[in-house]
């Protein structure tokens, strides 16, 4: 089994400039603690607007600064919203290039589309087409890192011609693809799609295992189309982590935190009504606080060996990995490093035993399917040189229209700037000289 960390940068309020300034600083302290101690994975959240319960609006600038931080981990986008009036994909492909080359192939590349009023009208996405608009900006998102150059689109939710994105990833074709999931029919989503599940709806592990099942069936059958260059085959889920010696003290660290994790989630996807600048979520919470169950997440709330239980039930039943969240509310920056590290050092090791021996019997065994797999993808077919339509400079046109004018210096700063094309006149000099 294989270990993630997941992080929302929550903030309640009241938050401002500097809390949230310490409460990055203290994920990235916590993370590269992690990298060290043996945690193979990092997943940043992408969430807009989203008031005390999620402060992580640009994961791709946190996951640049960890990719410096860190030498070992994975870095993951759970997820990136791919909705093109969120992110355009081309945008999209280049972020996910440059953060591949800054980490030294070391990213995850997780999608998803967003769900909350406050995000996707705030962009202008329709909901309804919300899934579609995933689809469209995904695959296509994928052609761009994988050809050179890319051909060009015109779609239902966005068109652009022919470019080549560079830099392309150190990962070829590209880093590997995940889709967030909540409920059983986006993981067999996932599956058809041969991405991998980031499942972030809590599950037992005897749900957990059925899911697993159903996801790697579909896997080895035709009805896995990739919508990437590559499959990703692996299977993941969410649960909480608050590790002592003391299982009282394991509760009391993990509860508050946990509760308004579930409650300000709650309060954004099902039954908030939200002023923007004047959140109360924090406000609210404590007032209702008392009401709400404490069960969510106390599977991974414990000892190290009631959390290494929690945690073999998992593997057992075939999830290849287990993020955790900590980092809830107002969470404590060295209850979360200590907790860390006693997990690290006590229920880890033995969960850890024979995974690379695991790891490569499972890519044995669905070595022949992905290999199928890809073989029924619909490929975007290359352009030929021929037929890539060159782009001609703004100021060749205005020359060629006759009304260029030339308003740059070419004195100072040591270096000048080229007006006209060395080679056309060079060109022209030999034509010249042979009439």
């Amino acid at each position: 089994m294989q270990f993630g960390l997941f992080y929302e940068h929550q903030s309640p309020a009241p938050f401002t400039a500097e809390k949230d300034r310490q409460i990055f600083h203290n994920a990235l302290d916590e993370l590269e603690l992690a990298d060290r101690l043996g945690y193979d994975y990092a997943w940043l959240v992408e969430h807009h607007f989203l008031e005390e319960y999620s402060h992580s609006s640009a994961p791709e600038v946190f996951l640049g600064a960890l990719s410096q931080r860190t030498k070992r981990m994975r870095l993951g986008h759970g997820i990136c919203v791919m909705p093109p009036k969120i992110n355009h994909p081309a945008r999209v492909a280049e972020r996910i290039a440059t953060l591949d080359l800054l980490s030294n192939g070391r990213v995850e590349w997780g999608t998803g589309e967003s769900g909350t009023a406050v995000e996707l009208e705030g962009f202008g996405v329709d909901p309804d087409q919300k899934k579609d608009m995933w689809r469209e900006a995904t695959e296509q998102c994928a052609n761009m890192l994988a050809m050179t150059p890319y051909p060009g689109f015109t779609g239902d939710h966005f068109s652009m011609p022919a470019r080549n994105i560079v830099p392309k990833p150190l990962q070829a074709p590209h880093p590997p693809l995940w889709v967030a999931c909540s409920r059983r029919d986006t993981i067999l989503h996932a599956a058809r799609n041969g991405m991998g599940a980031l499942v972030f709806g809590f599950a037992a592990p005897e749900q957990a295992g059925k899911w697993v099942e159903e996801y790697y069936d579909i896997i080895r059958s035709e009805e896995c189309v990739p919508i990437g260059h590559a499959v990703n085959a692996n299977f993941a889920i969410v649960t909480a982590l608050s590790v002592h010696e003391d299982e009282a003290e394991a509760i009391a660290r993990g509860t508050e935190g946990f509760k308004y994790f579930g409650y300000s989630l709650g309060f954004y996807a099902s039954f908030g009504r939200h002023v923007p600048g004047h959140s109360t979520v924090w406000e609210g919470f404590k007032r209702a606080e008392a009401g709400i169950e404490d069960n969510h997440g106390n599977g991974g709330i414990g000892t190290p060996e009631q959390v290494y239980a929690h945690c073999k039930a998992y593997a057992d039943v075939g999830v290849d990995q287990i993020i955790f969240v900590q980092q809830t509310g107002p969470a404590n920056h060295d209850h979360i490093r200590q907790s860390l590290e006693l997990f690290a050092t006590t229920a880890m090791p033995r969960l850890k035993q024979g995974e690379e021996e695991r790891l490569a019997r499972k890519q044995a065994e669905l070595a022949p399917y992905i290999e199928a797999a890809l073989a029924r993808k619909n490929y975007m077919a290359p352009v030929a040189i021929e037929d890539v339509e060159p782009v001609r400079s703004y100021g060749l046109r205005k020359k060629e229209a006759g009304t260029f004018e030339n308003t740059r210096s070419d004195r100072g700063g040591g270096l000048a700037v080229v007006a006209d094309d060395p080679l056309a006149l060079v060109s022209g000099q030999a034509e010249k000289a042979a009439g």
